[in-house]
């Protein structure tokens, strides 16, 4: 029975990051393509706000392949709550950080749409937003770590 609540947790952690980030990329991917319909340009200086939503699908991925290398068909159930509560700070701020990055990261792809100088100075605001994703990512490979000590 642990071992199911660990792969359901670990699942869940993966697919609610890459919900974020479809959500964020999709937010900004229709940001851009306005803007790059008036001026193709452009590509290059929206690129990267249009693709920071996407590493929370990659921070959710990474803790699916760290987790499930700490987890074992035998372990208790115990032990499977733990791991399906160690991996939840990276699904829930993956989830939510990235639905905001990409919410942030548009505004900003707008606003260098306006004026194009302002490409560097933006990505401040939705890497502020990253922060968070990447604190859940490393609580939750702390947390992992400890669980697969105990088997």
């Amino acid at each position: 029975m642990g071992y199911t609540i660990a792969m359901i947790g670990i699942a869940l952690c993966v697919l609610l990051c890459g919900i974020g980030s479809c959500i964020g990329l999709y937010k900004t991917s229709t940001a851009a393509a306005g803007i790059l319909g008036e001026n193709p340009k452009m590509f290059g200086k929206v690129m990267v706000l249009v693709l920071l939503p996407a590493t929370q699908g990659i921070y959710g991925f990474i803790i699916g392949i760290i987790a499930s290398g700490s987890i074992a068909q035998d372990m208790s159930t115990a032990m499977g709550w733990a791991m399906f509560f160690a991996v939840l700070p990276m699904a829930i701020s993956g989830l939510v950080s990235a639905w905001f990055q990409g919410r942030s990261a548009s505004n900003c792809i707008y606003a260098v749409g306006k004026q194009e100088s302002l490409s560097g100075k933006l990505i401040v605001y939705p890497g502020m937003i990253e922060f968070y994703a990447i604190l859940g990512l490393i609580i939750s490979i702390m947390l992992s770590g400890n669980v697969g000590a105990l088997l």
